[in-house]
């Protein structure tokens, strides 16, 4: 970056993904980007205080003297000239209002998935988006991964003919959703919500503006982590034998979780602050597995195999789609797509060359920064609020689904909440 005025970027919400992630690959990339963090911006003050010390040592590290202030509120960070970007990452159930700020302010916004728990919040934002006469980017990560990108590509395209069945598996021990603020489905809106938008956002990016029609879904909530009264509060309290313990699990390490330097977690009393609660405690009322499948009025039939138990493996996330005369099988972790056309005449396996693969998320974190900064100069987004509304809008019938006795439920009804 040369003779570029740089662009002030606030984080709403200091927590693992708005500043150790996304906050963390702006830094770390301050070289090829003028996007700059100015503050951060959260209700707990130790949090904002250790998340800007955090952002300034990975600028340091990256050959950059930049201080990064704590806002003492939304207001004071809105009203600071240089910002002209704001990154919101609050808790879910808290999105509607920085969004609003910070449209209403006239500042450049991304937010982060899901966009909301409820449908009202999430309309609420998109009339936020349309009253401010500027696009909103979100951070559906999928969007961003070259892998998914192209394997969108083949199914759209004539290789394997019309998508006629899809299947996206996906079956990450993600047990930290019961340890964290998540396990409150007020807040987040389970696990189908944080996680499975991703999931539903592809579907209806590979239903290619389809309408979807019904969704029926089975599962709920296994006995798996049935509540233990007697249980220790959280892991770090605990000398039980236990493959849930944060930061030891396998997914914990391979993701570095417990390389995040998070004192303000560990000192954290209530419940929703800190992010080590043990798996058993009650009080917890997500779901933790279920089968989705989405009926588009084009034909296609989508499903989503989902849990957050199981083990750990290197084909936690895979995606099938089966056309007209051929199928894709696109699996996460290798980057990999085995492709199948011609009705089987043909069979070849497309790989794809990725620096990035040993950063967060994939390399999508560092790309995600990268359309930041293109967002800023003009660049339309490649996903943003009405992909987060169609998505919420497939969580919320299949959560409806899952408490009725997996009856079909039309997603594009008027009331879903």
């Amino acid at each position: 970056m040369k003779n570029q005025e740089p662009t002030g970027v606030v984080i709403v919400g200091a927590g693992e993904r708005g500043v150790y992630f996304i906050g963390s690959r702006m830094a770390e990339a301050a070289a090829d980007t003028d996007l700059r963090i100015t503050g951060v911006v959260d209700r707990l003050p130790d949090r904002a205080t250790l998340a800007a010390r955090h952002l300034e040592e990975v600028y340091s590290r990256a050959g950059v003297s930049h201080p990064v202030q704590v806002y003492a509120s939304m207001d004071e960070a809105m009203a600071d000239a240089a910002v002209k970007m704001v990154i919101v990452t609050t808790h879910t159930d808290s999105h509607r209002e920085p969004v609003r700020l910070a449209a209403e302010a006239g500042k450049r916004i991304y937010l982060d998935k899901p966009i909301s728990v409820s449908l009202e919040d999430a309309n609420a934002i998109a009339r936020s988006e349309t009253a401010s006469g500027q696009p909103v980017m979100m951070g559906f990560t999928r969007r961003y991964e070259r892998p998914w990108i192209e394997a969108v590509k083949l199914a759209h395209g004539d290789r394997i003919g019309t998508p006629r069945m899809v299947l996206l598996r996906s079956v990450i021990p993600y047990t930290r959703y019961l340890q964290l603020w998540h396990r409150d489905q007020a807040r987040s809106g389970g696990a189908l919500n944080d996680k499975g938008s991703h999931h539903f956002d592809v579907l209806n990016w590979i239903a290619a503006g389809a309408r979807p029609v019904s969704v029926t879904a089975t599962g709920g909530r296994s006995g798996i982590f049935a509540p233990d009264p007697d249980a220790p509060v959280r892991c770090r309290d605990c000398d039980r034998d236990c493959p849930y313990r944060r930061h030891e699990t396998l997914i914990d390490r391979f993701e570095g979780v417990g390389r995040v330097p998070n004192e303000s977690w560990t000192k954290a009393r209530d419940i929703l602050d800190r992010n080590d609660t043990c798996v058993y405690q009650p009080g917890s009322n997500i779901d933790d597995h279920a089968v989705v499948t989405v009926r588009y009025d084009s034909g296609l039939v989508a499903t989503l195999f989902f849990s957050i138990f199981g083990p750990w493996s290197e084909d936690q996330e895979t995606l099938e789609i089966v056309g007209d005369c051929g199928r894709l099988r696109m699996e996460r972790h290798s980057g990999e797509i085995d492709l199948v056309e011609n009705h089987g005449r043909a069979r070849s396996t497309i790989r794809f060359p990725n620096p990035d693969a040993g950063s967060s998320h994939f390399g999508a974190d560092r790309e995600v920064v990268r359309r930041m900064s293109r967002f800023m100069k003009g660049e339309l987004p490649p996903v943003g609020v009405a992909e987060g509304v169609a998505s919420l809008r497939l969580v919320r019938a299949a959560q409806i689904s899952l408490r009725n006795g997996s009856q079909p439920i039309d997603p594009m009804a008027e009331d879903l909440n």
